[in-house]
């Protein structure tokens, strides 16, 4: 049972790892606290369950993040762009608007019955781990998680496109001197941020329902993985979403009380040890 719980504890971890590094990378490069994100993650997953009942699921898996990209591009251009430099609460009351209109528009144009998204074929059998039957799918949720996490540090590592974002994260003005169109660069990153909801909303979608309220509780964990980790910073977020993962899988068996409060006495004692976060800003 404790290797269930610890493996459960990993698939959500890599969940938010998957959504939460869309939200550190938004606010890295345009500083908007996104409210929004857990309505994209929402989105994404409604979009790859139509996708996924038109053809087939790894269709879905591919196509829902390209449309939640393309629309991340508009929601940088009419919004994020504008609010850069607006104060805190202009930020908080736009993007939380922008929640409910997407919130309204699932309602609308797919009801508000729980649907849900079968597994793929080969990946719906059980794998035996260390003794005990585990879902296949979860195992791959991992994977995803895992290739994400490694994808996102090559290419800010190694890429000059991720050398562009790191600098424009440290200080946008000197960036933009040196001839870095930064505002191109803040739409794909905003982009790409999306996009990761998105993706994270597909893989979520065939071991969690889809509703219009599923946006609520993968928010909170995000914004909680982000801010112990360090605003803005993705290392940071993906040591704080798995631990956030482990705190979460095993305190609703162990402390079920108390499982609601346990991220945020994590988030708090963390914070009162290093008020930045585990990795600061960095990237």
């Amino acid at each position: 049972m404790f290797t269930i719980n610890l493996f459960n504890g990993m698939v959500y971890g890599a969940l938010l790892i998957i959504m939460s590094s869309g939200l550190a990378l938004i606010y890295g490069l345009r500083r908007v606290v996104n409210f929004a994100h857990g309505s994209l993650y929402m989105l994404g997953a409604y979009l790859g369950y139509s996708i996924a009942t038109q053809s087939n699921f790894w269709v879905a898996l591919i196509g829902a993040p390209l449309v939640m990209a393309l629309f991340g591009a508009l929601l940088d251009r009419y919004a994020f762009r504008l609010l850069q430099d607006r104060d805190p609460l202009t930020v908080v009351l736009v993007t939380f608007g922008l929640l409910l209109v997407v919130e309204d528009a699932v309602q609308t144009l797919w009801g508000k019955d729980n649907l849900s998204v079968p597994a793929p074929d080969m990946l719906s059998a059980s794998v035996d781990l260390f003794g005990t039957p585990v879902p296949a799918y979860r195992i791959a949720v991992v994977a995803v998680g895992a290739l994400v996490a490694g994808g996102l540090v090559a290419w800010l590592r190694f890429s000059r496109a991720g050398l562009f974002v790191r600098a424009a994260s440290t200080d946008p003005t000197t960036t933009a001197m040196q001839g870095v169109n930064t505002d191109a660069l803040s739409a794909g990153v905003v982009a790409i941020g999306t996009a990761l909801a998105g993706l994270a909303g597909v893989v979520a979608a065939p071991f969690l329902s889809l509703s219009p309220a599923m946006s609520s509780d993968v928010l909170i964990d995000s914004f909680v993985v982000v801010v112990i980790g360090g605003l803005g910073s993705l290392v940071g977020a993906f040591v704080a979403a798995l631990m956030l993962g482990q705190v979460q899988a095993l305190g609703a068996v162990y402390l079920p009380d108390a499982a609601a409060v346990i991220p945020f006495a994590l988030m708090v004692a963390i914070l009162l040890w290093r008020p930045s976060g585990l990795a600061g800003n960095r990237t």
